[in-house]
């Protein structure tokens, strides 16, 4: 058991792994033996310590940008783990929602999966091994007011991760979807009290998730633990998507 969900060896690049989420991801496919490329938009100072504690490496990049997404995954090298966790978002009621705000967080969340598996996929199925996983939300399976946006992104995610799954699938390189219900983030922060209340209300282990409990379905998708599981959506909600 000691060698279970164990890295060791590989080579995993996390995007928006600076803060938060993202953060505890690089902090735990380090810990379970991985080099680490730690991905980062303009939190440089967080970035360059993160990567210092874990023995990794920072790399700056604006991953809603295709070229930008290119040059990080070549930068990362020979990848065996793809975590795509960056994410923002511009909430606001439908009917004035501006297409600024539509478009930061489509490029934002669902692109630049988009570009950075189209990147890392070629050499994944060149040496026939690679573990992708895309990081969505609990709205993108059951929607929330005034996040019409976030909500797309996030389901589209599910969607392309599913196809890429199939795409994939013969050349041993599996694609999977977790699903954070609220966990405790610079994201969660933000909500209104009442909806923090409704949320705990609907969550039969009554209470937010940890950054940690996210890193660790991570880590156990990434290893060869996993080897038959590609696919999936792996709600880490608490229950409240039942």
């Amino acid at each position: 058991m000691a060698d279970f969900c164990s890295l060791e060896g590989k080579t995993a690049l996390v995007t928006g792994a600076s803060r938060g989420i993202g953060r505890a991801i690089a902090t735990e496919l380090a810990r379970a033996g991985a080099t680490v490329v730690v991905s980062y938009q303009s939190a440089a100072d967080e970035a360059e310590s993160l990567a210092k504690e874990i023995g990794g490496r920072a790399v700056q990049a604006d991953v809603s940008d295709a070229e930008s997404a290119a040059a990080l995954v070549e930068e990362a090298g020979d990848l065996d783990v793809l975590v795509n966790n960056a994410g923002v978002t511009r909430d606001g009621l439908l009917v004035r929602m501006s297409d600024e705000d539509w478009r930061t967080v489509l490029d934002t969340n669902l692109s630049s999966c988009f570009y950075t598996c189209r990147a890392a996929t070629r050499g994944m199925m060149k040496k026939r091994a690679g573990s992708i996983i895309n990081i969505s939300s609990i709205v993108g399976l059951h929607g929330n007011p005034g996040q019409t946006n976030y909500a797309a992104s996030k389901a589209g995610m599910i969607g392309f991760t599913k196809s890429l799954a199939r795409e994939l699938g013969s050349r041993n390189v599996r694609a999977n979807v977790v699903v954070p219900g609220y966990v405790t983030s610079r994201l969660t922060d933000v909500l209104p009290e009442e909806l923090t209340s409704v949320m705990l209300a609907n969550t039969p282990l009554g209470r937010l998730g940890d950054p940690a409990d996210v890193a660790g379905a991570v880590r156990f998708l990434s290893s060869d633990a996993a080897s038959f599981i590609t696919g999936a959506v792996l709600l880490v909600d608490g229950g409240l998507g039942m």
